[in-house]
């Protein structure tokens, strides 16, 4: 299943992308995530790494499969259990000041669905300039 969520926000493209692309501070607004182990500071296509949620020691794989930084849009996928997903996220300047931000979640029908009401979560707190 194919699900794409969006949000717009106040917050200025290059806080947006900085708060992405650091895997530090996903924690900041991403309320899912609780840690982040990756083999780098900043993304990069074959960055890998372990996502951890509100279940401690239970993690989801990841590996950076795309990133372009000047058009701020990276995709990874994420191993839980058996279940894979393709998540690819997009942001840009909206006309008149902030950001637009986009996800499409490729997946089992059952984990999309589950997953997308927290996402839009996350991307909701993602655009605004008061977090990270």
């Amino acid at each position: 299943m194919r699900l794409t969520l969006r949000a717009d926000g106040t917050a200025d493209l290059e806080l947006v992308w900085r708060r992405y692309s650091t895997p530090e501070l996903w924690t900041t607004w991403a309320p899912q995530i609780r840690r982040v182990d990756c083999s780098a500071p900043t993304l990069d296509v074959g960055v890998t790494g372990t996502v951890y949620g509100v279940v401690p020691n239970l993690g989801a794989r990841f590996e950076v499969v795309e990133f372009v930084e000047d058009e701020h849009r990276w995709a990874w996928d994420v191993l839980a259990g058996p279940v894979r997903m393709h998540l690819d996220h997009r942001s840009e300047s909206r006309i008149g000041g902030g950001t637009s931000t986009t996800l499409v979640v490729d997946g089992p029908a059952v984990a999309v669905l589950t997953y997308a009401p927290v996402a839009r979560i996350s991307l909701e707190y993602l655009v605004r300039p008061t977090k990270a």
